[in-house]
């Protein structure tokens, strides 16, 4: 399997310089992580893209989203890789293809949460996380890292935001984005996410017991990332 590119560790940094950060849809946590990785000199490793990647992949090679055996064969050769942009972004390339944007569509973002329901699905894709973050020196957003991917991370986020809250940023973000949206359509898709999210049988939604829970409805963005990179230079002991 093609291994994402990924910018060597920072200095002093080993295995255990993880930091986890889950939460659902449209809480902010993808910006937040972008944000505090940028300041701690850490590689992030956005685990939702590596789903939208696969829902992507699935749909140009024909493969439906609830055929978990073709969507687990499919991503155990999965060509993605994660390439730094000179805008301190990540580019999210499968194969020689940029798909950063092609992934972040509504229909890609409900593909992925229908593909990642399925436990052979998140079986095959595990290992290729654990890979990534066993390096060190990374911080890793998603929806079951705390609890599945890394548990034994020294430092593990749970972000949210109520569902109103969610949906009026996703409406906001599309709208900006030349896209048509519908902010009621909007949360109710939102609304439906988080059931599947949080009651599919393999990795549900859940914070780790010793996550540390960020509500970032009444947050600004400095304020949220501030809270996370205090609490990250502690745990880890890292200067700044």
């Amino acid at each position: 399997m093609s291994r994402p590119t990924q910018p060597t560790p920072s200095s002093g940094s080993g295995p255990a310089q993880v930091i986890a950060i889950d939460g659902p849809a449209g809480a902010g946590k993808s910006t937040a992580s972008h944000t505090l990785a940028r300041r701690l000199g850490f590689f992030l490793l956005d685990t939702g893209a590596i789903y939208r990647a696969l829902a992507l992949a699935a749909r140009t090679a024909g493969v439906a989203w609830d055929d978990e055996a073709g969507l687990a064969l499919l991503a155990r050769d999965l060509p993605i890789r994660f390439v730094p942009r000179s805008d301190a972004a990540q580019a999210v390339l499968l194969g020689d293809a940029d798909i950063s944007l092609a992934i972040r569509t509504p229909e890609i973002s409900d593909g992925a949460s229908r593909v990642s329901s399925l436990p052979a699905v998140r079986a095959a894709l595990l290992e290729l996380q654990r890979s990534i973050a066993g390096a060190g020196g990374c911080v890793v957003e998603g929806r079951d890292i705390g609890t599945v991917v890394l548990p034994w991370a020294p430092v593990k986020f749970f972000v949210t935001a109520s569902p109103e809250e969610r949906a009026r940023r996703r409406h906001l973000e599309l709208c900006a984005r030349g896209e048509p949206s519908d902010l009621v359509d909007t949360l109710a898709g939102i609304i439906e996410r988080d059931r599947r999210d949080e009651t599919r049988e393999a990795a549900p939604l859940r914070p780790a017991v010793d996550a540390v829970h960020i509500d970032t409805s009444p947050l600004g963005l400095e304020e949220v990332v501030d809270r996370m990179e205090r609490i990250a230079r502690e745990r880890l002991r890292l200067g700044g």
